[in-house]
């Protein structure tokens, strides 16, 4: 069976041109080829695709949103971005929207119809520069999250941590937490035992690097 697609897509031209590339190939089968998303529910649920082109940039519901949409009322359908920017935030947000591939518009038609079949055989195509992105773009997201772990510290050790940093001692930070100076020892004990180290400065410089204040 062919695999059926729909085509959104705001450029008359690069509407046609898809039109023409799917109607032409006998594994594809064109549903519909549409300029605006005004309509996109009603268009999906008269003949449903296998897989939608989706251009980013459409309106009056752009293809983050859209993406959205179709996901949300259409969830068997694949959805394939279609760009001509490879803009880092709108390759997030596209893919956190739920698309499950991300192509730009400069590709060669040859590259359209494999991203279709990949992609309707539960594959992710994404064009080579936009992976390198998403690779940077998750690796980016990860490292951050390791930079804001908290080791489980508490609201009062955290407290002590930033005075700690600010160059306190023990006495002042004592005297800044309305607490008692062996009080703070302690804080400071179990402090050295979540960040895996031995010292004020070793805490201080895990504090800085990893932005834990």
């Amino acid at each position: 069976m062919p695999v059926k697609v729909a085509i959104f897509e705001d450029n008359a031209q690069f509407l046609e041109a898809l039109s023409i590339l799917v109607n032409g190939l006998p594994d594809l089968e064109l549903t519909g080829a549409y300029s605006n998303t005004s309509d996109i529910v009603v268009n999906l649920k008269t003949r449903t695709p296998d897989v939608v082109l989706m251009d980013i940039g459409i309106a009056p519901i752009d293809g983050i949103s859209a993406t959205r949409l179709i996901v949300e009322k259409f969830p068997v359908v694949r959805i394939i971005i279609q760009t001509i920017f490879e803009d880092d935030d709108k390759v997030f947000a596209a893919i956190c929207a739920g698309a499950s591939g991300y192509i730009l518009k400069s590709c060669l038609p040859g590259a359209f119809r494999t991203s279709i079949t990949e992609i309707a055989a539960g594959g992710s195509p994404i064009s080579p520069s936009i992976a390198g992105k998403i690779l940077h773009l998750f690796r980016d997201h990860f490292s951050k999250a390791r930079l804001t772990e908290d080791y489980n510290l508490t609201k009062r050790e955290k407290e002590i941590l930033k005075f700690l940093v600010e160059g306190c001692s023990y006495k002042i930070a004592a005297h800044k937490c309305g607490i008692a100076h062996e009080t703070v020892k302690t804080h400071i004990g179990r402090i050295y035992e979540k960040l895996h180290v031995n010292s004020v400065s070793g805490a201080v410089a895990k504090a800085i690097r990893e932005n834990l204040t």
